[in-house]
């Protein structure tokens, strides 16, 4: 799983070949936090199919705010360099992979 920020997010997240999935997250996020080993899994077992990263919202307040972020976790699916996916909030790793289903 890659750290990406407001420097970089257009490179890792805009002109990515996979799709990518993004989580908005925060040190000070106890869900957010939950979610660091279900999404370590899933970029391992889905590295050939989907991009998983992070990016810390206090740390890149340009990338969160243009993506109109107001809870942590949010995690936003793009694909094509656009955003085609919208979830907020901790989930278990199968429904998250369901949710994923439709644009993996």
């Amino acid at each position: 799983m890659i750290d990406v920020t407001d420097a970089d997010f257009e490179a890792e997240v805009i002109g990515a070949e996979l799709p990518v999935l993004v989580e908005f997250t925060a040190d000070w996020c106890p869900p957010c936090r939950q979610m660091g080993p279900v999404l370590k899994a899933l970029a391992v077992e889905e590295g050939d199919r989907l991009k998983v990263v992070q990016l810390d919202v206090d740390s890149n307040p340009a990338t969160t705010n243009a993506y109109k972020v107001l809870s942590m976790p949010t995690f936003m699916v793009f694909r094509g360099g656009e955003p085609v996916k919208s979830m907020v909030g901790a989930r278990a790793k199968r429904r998250l992979l369901e949710e994923l289903a439709d644009v993996v």
